[in-house]
C-alpha cells in the first residue's frame, strides 16, 4: 500500500501541462483505451454521464480547429491523441427528456417506480435547489460533470507515464460550428465544454512545479 501511494504521488509530481508533445512518439492503442475506459468509469452527479468524449485523430480536422482554438495550437500539432469533452445542452437534461429516460431504462435498467422517484428528485434539484432553470445554466452544469472524467483520465494517463494538458482556451462557437459542419456533433444536444491532449512531452519543463502548501488550502473543523 505505501508503495502505491508513492508511486501516485511520483506521478503527480510529475505530471506537468504539457504545451509541445514530441510528435514523433504515439500511444499504444490499448494504452489509450485504458485512458478512455476511466473516463467512461467516472462518477457523475445523480449518474445521468452528461458527456460525450470526441478523439479528433484526423490531421485536416485538427488544423481547422487550431484557429478557434488559440490555447492548443502546438498540441493540437503534435499530439499523439487529441479528445474534446462534450456536456448535454438543456434540452437534454431536463427531467422527462428522451435522453434521461433512456438513461433510465435502457442503461441503467431501473423499475419504472425507481426511475420516477429519481427523475422526481433530480427535477426537484434543478428548479429549487440549484437555480439549473434555464439552457447556460443547465450547460454549465454539465459541463462541470465533464470535469470528473477529464481528471481521471489525465491522472490514469500519469500513472502509466503519459503526459497530458487541458485546455479551455477556444472559442466555444466557433469549434462548435466545425464540429456541426463536419456532421461529428449535434450541437442541438451537445456542447464543447473542455478539450485535452495526451502524448509524450518533448522537453522537460525548465519549472519546478509549484503548490500552494497543505495548510493554506484545507481548513479542518473539528
Amino acid at each position: 500500500m505505501k508503495a502505491k501511494k508513492e508511486d501516485i504521488l511520483k506521478a503527480h509530481a510529475y505530471r506537468r501541462a504539457i504545451k509541445e508533445f514530441d510528435a514523433d512518439q504515439k500511444i499504444k492503442d490499448e494504452d489509450f483505451e485504458f485512458i478512455l475506459e476511466v473516463g467512461r468509469r467516472s462518477p457523475s452527479s445523480f449518474g445521468w454521464e452528461p458527456w460525450k468524449f470526441v478523439v479528433v485523430q484526423n490531421k485536416d480536422l485538427r488544423e481547422k480547429l487550431s484557429e478557434p482554438s488559440w490555447g492548443a495550437q502546438k498540441q493540437l500539432a503534435s499530439a499523439s491523441h487529441f479528445v474534446i469533452l462534450l456536456a448535454r445542452k438543456g434540452d437534454e437534461m431536463r427531467a422527462g427528456s428522451d435522453y434521461l429516460k433512456y438513461k433510465s431504462q435502457v442503461i441503467d435498467k431501473l423499475p419504472a417506480e425507481v426511475e420516477e422517484m429519481k427523475v422526481s428528485f433530480f427535477k426537484n434539484f434543478m428548479e429549487n435547489e440549484f437555480d439549473l432553470t434555464d439552457e447556460r445554466k443547465i450547460f454549465d452544469w454539465s459541463s462541470k460533470q465533464t470535469y470528473l472524467p477529464l481528471g481521471n483520465m489525465m491522472t490514469a494517463a500519469a500513472q502509466i507515464g503519459i503526459d497530458s494538458c487541458p485546455m479551455e482556451g477556444f472559442s466555444r462557437a466557433k469549434v462548435e460550428e466545425i464540429l456541426s459542419d463536419e456532421g461529428i456533433v449535434d450541437t442541438t444536444k451537445f456542447g464543447v465544454s473542455v478539450m485535452v491532449a495526451f502524448g509524450y512531452r518533448k522537453e522537460d519543463s525548465p519549472f519546478p512545479q509549484s503548490r500552494f502548501p497543505m495548510e493554506e488550502i484545507v481548513e479542518w473543523v473539528k
